[in-house]
C-alpha cells in the first residue's frame, strides 16, 4: 500500500502566499517524479508543477514566476508546493501525484492524493 497525504489547505486573499506539502509513504520502492495537479470548480483537472528524481522542474504557463515546487532535502518522498501572487482563477482542490515503482517492482505505477482546497477570495 502507498499513501499520498496532502496538506495546507487554507483560505487566502488575493495577492497572498500559501504552502503545501506532500508525503508519500509505504510500499513506494523508487519515486520518479512527484507532481501537483488542479481542478478548478467545474473544469478539467490540470498539471500545475511537476519535479523529477533528478530535480528537473516544470510548471503551467498559467503559474510561472509565481508558485514553486521543490523537495525536501533529505526525504525525497515530499515535496512542497510554495505559492505567492495568488489570483482568484487559483482556487481549485490540488492533488499530489507520485509517479514511482512500488517495492520490488519493475513497474511503474501512479498514485494520487485525496486533494485539498485551496481558495483565494476577498
Amino acid at each position: 500500500q502507498v499513501q499520498v497525504v496532502e496538506s495546507g489547505v487554507g483560505l487566502v486573499q488575493p495577492g497572498g502566499s500559501l504552502g503545501l506539502s506532500c508525503a508519500a509513504s509505504g510500499s513506494i520502492g523508487s519515486i520518479n517524479a512527484m507532481n501537483w495537479y488542479r481542478q478548478p470548480p467545474g473544469k478539467e483537472r490540470e498539471l500545475v508543477a511537476g519535479i523529477s528524481s533528478g530535480g528537473t522542474t516544470n510548471y503551467a504557463d498559467s503559474v510561472k514566476g509565481r508558485f514553486t515546487i521543490s523537495r525536501h532535502n533529505e526525504r525525497k518522498n515530499t515535496v512542497y508546493l510554495q505559492m505567492t501572487a495568488l489570483k482568484p482563477e487559483d482556487t481549485a482542490v490540488y492533488y499530489c501525484n507520485v509517479v514511482g515503482s512500488p517495492t520490488f517492482a519493475n513497474y511503474e505505477r501512479i498514485y494520487w492524493g485525496h486533494g485539498t482546497q485551496v481558495t483565494v477570495s476577498s
